[in-house]
């Protein structure tokens, strides 16, 4: 496969409609959100969480194409996996549960190993060096947290139950309280946060310098792609709501240092309000503008104009 030999950088923009798209269990699984602003937020490890799930049904049990996080994994047997395929009949590669490299060759070949056979190693990258030490690798490929374009304002629903947990409690509800015989009717089992509607905004970037150490390729990136572009399908739940990807719009560099700063490409994105139509800046809105509930509430421009030289921007959604 061909190595990524240009640099990258995306927006991908995505919304959530009566869901929870990132609860923070810390905080009885509120949607996060930036206090200041009360603008939402999604982790950009629950986004890569995606991905891998994404790759995993596509190309699940192809070689390369394994994924090195997964839910319920134990990491150092997937470290013993290098030192099984780089010391072939050496016994405490099996049951010794320290291991090292013995020079810098062999933690070369284990970190090659580990990006050749992992997805998303020679992607995100990852620290190996837990106890099977294989070290640690710096991927290519980094995405920022996502942001909401417009502040949210998460609701509290309370859920409810039909059925009883055990005898007493149905023979309660049947004859009533103890405090009279009025049939008990609460079944409240627990409360739900989820976000009306929310336009979300992710950035990312794409090393080509750092594809060459990892072995990331033209075919991964088209993966990658491919996956920002259909995980929600594949990712459905009653607590997530209505999940889709909308737009990604990236920036292509001939070069593989690049030919513009990424903050000046996505510039050039401007997400407003569709009134009647006509764009209208966010912040600029006035009062009696109502909240929005639908991605048709919105506008998204991309100015093409004067493109940096060497810069291409490719609409893939």
């Amino acid at each position: 496969m061909t190595v990524l030999a240009n640099r990258y950088d995306f927006a991908f923009i995505f919304d959530v409609a009566n869901g929870n798209p990132n609860g923070d269990p810390d905080a009885g699984n509120l949607p996060r959100i930036d206090p200041e602003t009360s603008k939402g937020l999604v982790t950009d490890v629950s986004l890569k969480r995606k991905i891998r799930n994404y790759v995993e049904l596509a190309r699940g049990g192809q070689d390369g194409f394994h994924i090195y996080v997964e839910e319920g994994a134990i990491l150092n047997d997937k470290h013993r996996q290098a030192y099984r395929a780089l010391r072939p009949g050496d016994a405490k590669v099996n049951k010794d549960a320290k291991l090292n490299p013995k020079d810098d060759a062999e933690a070369r070949k284990l970190r090659d190993f580990m990006c050749l056979n992992f997805f998303d190693v020679r992607t995100f990258g990852a620290v190996m060096s837990t106890g099977i030490n294989c070290g640690q690798v710096k991927g290519p490929v980094q995405l920022t947290f996502a942001r909401s374009a417009e502040p949210i304002m998460p609701l509290e629903i309370s859920i409810t139950r039909m059925a009883a947990t055990n005898e007493a409690e149905r023979k309660q509800r049947a004859e009533g309280s103890e405090e009279g015989p009025e049939r008990v009717d609460n079944r409240t089992m627990g409360r739900k946060y989820i976000v009306p509607y929310g336009l979300y905004v992710a950035h990312g970037f794409i090393s080509a310098k750092f594809a060459e150490r990892t072995g990331f390729s033209e075919a991964d990136l088209d993966l990658l792609f491919e996956a920002l572009a259909n995980m929600f399908e594949h990712d459905r739940s009653a607590a997530r709501g209505e999940m889709a990807a909308r737009r990604l719009i990236v920036f292509r560099h001939d070069s593989a240092l690049g030919n513009a700063p990424a903050h000046a490409l996505f510039d050039r994105i401007e997400i407003g309000r569709n009134v009647e139509g006509e764009f209208k800046a966010i912040g600029n809105n006035p009062d009696t503008l109502s909240p929005a509930r639908a991605f048709s509430d919105y506008i998204i421009r991309v100015d093409q104009d004067s493109l940096p030289a060497g810069v291409e921007i490719i609409e893939r959604l």
